[in-house]
């Protein structure tokens, strides 16, 4: 059995129609009028017989556009007709960024007062309350014999009934990759000067749980990350076992010129009325 190999069907434009320059422009201009449609740019093949003609637009709100008129004819037919004539845009077109969905484009600090953001129920950095296996145990935030270290060691410390969620493992670990990377970490500037790091401050607050380990909340209403989240190898210059060098003053002795002089006038004495002899005159 011989069996024929598929005809491949040629992309270039169909003669006819690509000769139908005159009948694309009287589309577009029907359509966008004799102002608006420029040059012709050229003429891209669609497919068997169909081919689309390209226009410069000239509206000056579409710089960049072009008028895309689509003409076709049947098979074995002769007769030009015109499919649709539509704006699009070219290479060089001014276009609108893609369009993003509005929990998408959210970013930290765009809520403002009387905005709602509720967490959807699928949030991973969420867990329910009850659960109590696995990575994302509440039981692992605390631990017994906590003694002075951080985490409550009662039962009565556990959060609070009317609370159904809390931080899971990824909540966790999210909210300490951003809070160690941003400028209340220790590779700013800030930290880098000060004398020591904050988890050997006084004004040092450690957070509860497993967050205590590394996290804290300043204290220190003279510090700049007064009332803020800080790593614990965090620091400033308000650190409390800070010292300042007290250095002695040493007494400068004041200098006085015994040998010049000033004229000033006084009262019912003037300067310029004044009659001056040399000092060497009485010893003559």
């Amino acid at each position: 059995m011989i069996v024929s190999s598929p005809r491949t069907r040629s992309k270039e434009p169909d003669l006819a129609a690509a000769e139908a320059v005159d009948l694309a422009r009287a589309a577009a201009v029907a359509v966008a009028g004799p102002e608006r449609v420029g040059e012709h740019l050229g003429v891209q093949a669609e497919s068997d017989r169909v081919v689309t003609h390209l226009f410069d637009c000239l509206d000056p709100a579409y710089v960049g556009w072009q008028w895309a008129v689509t003409v076709a004819r049947a098979p074995r037919s002769k007769t030009i007709t015109v499919d649709e004539t539509v704006l699009l845009p070219g290479p060089g077109a001014l276009l609108a960024p893609p369009w993003v969905p509005w929990h998408d484009r959210l970013r930290p600090g765009d809520l403002g007062v009387g905005d709602l953001l509720p967490a959807p129920p699928d949030d991973e950095r969420l867990v329910p309350l009850v659960t109590l296996e696995g990575d994302d145990a509440v039981a692992d935030w605390y631990y017994e014999d906590a003694g002075d270290e951080q985490g409550p060691a009662e039962p009565a410390e556990l959060p609070a009934p009317g609370r159904s969620r809390v931080l899971s493992a990824i909540g966790r670990e999210s909210a300490s990759a951003r809070w160690y990377s941003s400028e209340h970490g220790p590779r700013t500037p800030l930290a880098h000067a000060a004398p020591a790091q904050c988890v050997s401050c006084g004004f040092f607050v450690p957070l509860c749980g497993e967050l205590g380990r590394l996290f804290g909340v300043c204290a220190n209403a003279y510090a700049p990350d007064d009332g803020r989240v800080v790593s614990a190898d965090h620091g400033c210059g308000a650190h409390s076992e800070s010292v300042v060098w007290q250095g002695t003053a040493r007494a400068i002795s004041p200098v006085i010129d015994e040998f010049g002089y000033d004229l000033v006038d006084l009262p019912g004495v003037s300067v310029e009325e004044t009659v001056f002899e040399p000092l060497s005159r009485g010893a003559d």
